[in-house]
């Protein structure tokens, strides 16, 4: 029998948990990413994200998934970028609802890619605090991959949490994602490949 002192959060430590992860893909939500950055009052380092996410683990795949305005130059500077350090970016035009604000909705694109790639990756981290991914991250845990979602709790499904194997907060993970405001401080893209000019995309 286990001790009752034994508080169940003490099982495992997280590096032992980190330890299992074996291949890792990336599932990034731009849109809920980017407004749960506003929430946060910080601005996301995407080279960081990735290596957080990726936490020393073998990455597969890293998707991010946005909707695009293809006359906005300062997003198609960033998405290029994105592109050349790590990211499959997957987007989708801008559609104007009536009450004249744009969204994109990539939840299908998002699910449909889950599922494609069982099997190449052992865990999935879901970025993302939708809802209607639930039954997707369900489906992916029945055929065998773990799932972890991470998101900021004000704006996540419980659903969505629910069917997680392990649910990360943004709020926690905020010091080691956001940008630094230190003077003349550049990405270093993951290629090795110095990109001129481009940290002003982002």
């Amino acid at each position: 029998m286990l001790n009752n002192k034994l508080d169940s959060n003490d099982l495992f430590t997280p590096e032992q948990v980190l330890e299992n992860r074996g291949r890792v893909a990336i599932f990034i939500d731009g849109s809920n990413l980017f407004y749960a950055a506003l929430q946060l009052g910080i601005e996301i380092d995407y080279t960081k994200l990735l290596c957080r996410l990726t936490a020393g683990s073998r990455l597969l795949r890293s998707f991010f998934y946005t909707g695009v305005d293809r006359t906005n130059e300062k997003q198609q500077g960033f998405l290029l970028w994105m592109r050349r350090n790590g990211y499959r970016v997957i987007s989708k035009d801008l559609v104007q609802l009536p009450d004249g604000s744009k969204k994109a909705n990539l939840d299908v694109e998002i699910a449909v890619d889950m599922m494609a790639l069982v099997g190449a990756y052992d865990t999935a981290v879901l970025v993302s605090g939708d809802g209607d991914l639930a039954y997707a991250v369900d489906a992916v845990s029945y055929r065998g991959v773990r799932v972890e979602v991470v998101s900021l709790r004000s704006m996540t499904s419980d659903s969505l949490i629910n069917v997680a194997d392990r649910y990360i907060d943004l709020e926690a993970i905020k010091e080691d994602i956001q940008k630094t405001n230190r003077p003349n401080y550049a990405y270093r893209p993951l290629s090795g490949i110095s990109l001129m000019d481009d940290h002003e995309d982002r």
